[in-house]
């Protein structure tokens, strides 16, 4: 089979398509084959060794298919069954081995495509709105990077919820698509100045939780757009890392909160992989969460795919397709 893999960390150019032997499932394990994976922020990270990774590694975290072979001891799946899953690294690839725990059924609404589009943002989107900071109505949030994958969904859950929304993107493109996600307010962080503009659209009042999947350039003047006991939700680094923090400063801008989340804490169990998992694909197939596919690329083209990510050309999703 073809695979994406990682030999050495550096740019784009390091993803290399190899040939690796087609899996076979161990116990506990189904084989998948992939009809879509999902690309995200973290795959960057472990190209470029900010996530260390024994190598070689074929990376993604994300796809979705259908199950080949399964091994023993699994009574999750079945072979033939439509499938799709977060968080087990090897997607880039044209069938992986996946834990069959790990795995969800995709409802017959929702094709594979769509499934490996929802799956890691849609369960990010959904531990943010629902269970780090629990939006409820009367709340204003702040999502930072409104108009990428986990921004254009967690507008839509945000407003489920009945909070009011206030996006940051950089273009009016970009703007246009915040809005149709159901954000109230619209900041272009490139004209404008965000924390004032917080300021301005909340009277003074800031707002009780930042979303920021952005981190280096964003996450000090995003406190200072909380109000007092509001939390600070780092939930990514796509201009960097963010720098040392004296705790006292958190006292000292109101007794804020800070955390830095990620999935794999919030799916724990299978019980609540299948609860998060049943609420993201079932109101995708009922039509109340819209996805928005935007590149749809071969495998062997993976090195554009990242390209494309990092230089912020992407809004929504895009997919490898093997």
């Amino acid at each position: 089979m073809k695979a994406i893999r990682l030999h050495h960390t550096g740019g784009p150019e390091a993803l290399v398509l190899d040939d690796l032997p087609e899996p076979t499932p161990a116990a506990g394990q189904a084989v998948v084959k992939i009809e879509a994976a999902g690309l995200n922020y973290i795959d960057v990270y472990f190209r470029t060794g900010l996530y260390r990774g024994e190598l070689p590694l074929t990376l993604g975290f994300e796809a979705a298919g259908t199950v080949t072979a399964v091994g023993s001891g699994v009574a999750e799946v079945r072979v033939g069954d439509r499938v799709a899953y977060a968080g087990v690294l090897g997607a880039y690839a044209q069938y992986a081995a996946v834990p069959a725990d790990r795995l969800v059924a995709l409802p017959p609404a929702v094709s594979a495509r769509q499934g490996a589009a929802a799956m890691l943002q849609g369960l990010t989107a959904h531990y943010l709105g629902t269970a780090t900071w629990p939006l409820r109505p009367g709340d204003t949030c702040l999502v930072h990077a409104a108009a990428g994958g986990v921004g254009l969904l967690l507008c839509q859950i945000a407003k489920m919820r009945g909070a009011r929304v206030i996006a940051t993107v950089s273009t009016q493109g970009k703007a246009e698509l915040a809005r149709g996600a159901g954000a109230d307010e619209v900041i272009l962080y490139s004209e404008q100045d965000f924390e004032a503009e917080v300021k301005r659209l909340t009277d003074g009042r800031k707002v009780q939780v930042v979303y920021d999947g952005v981190g280096k350039t964003t996450f000090a003047k995003g406190l200072d757009c909380l109000a007092p006991r509001g939390m600070m939700v780092l939930y990514g680094q796509a201009s960097g890392p963010v720098g040392s923090l004296d705790p006292q400063v958190l006292n000292a801008k109101g007794s804020l909160f800070l955390t830095r989340p990620t999935l794999a804490h919030y799916v724990l169990t299978r019980e609540e992989l299948r609860a998060r998992a049943g609420d993201i694909l079932g109101w995708v197939s009922d039509g109340r969460l819209r996805l928005r596919i935007d590149l749809e690329v071969p495998l062997q083209d993976a090195a554009a795919a990242h390209r494309a990510l990092e230089g912020r050309h992407t809004t929504g999703k895009v997919l490898l397709i093997p």
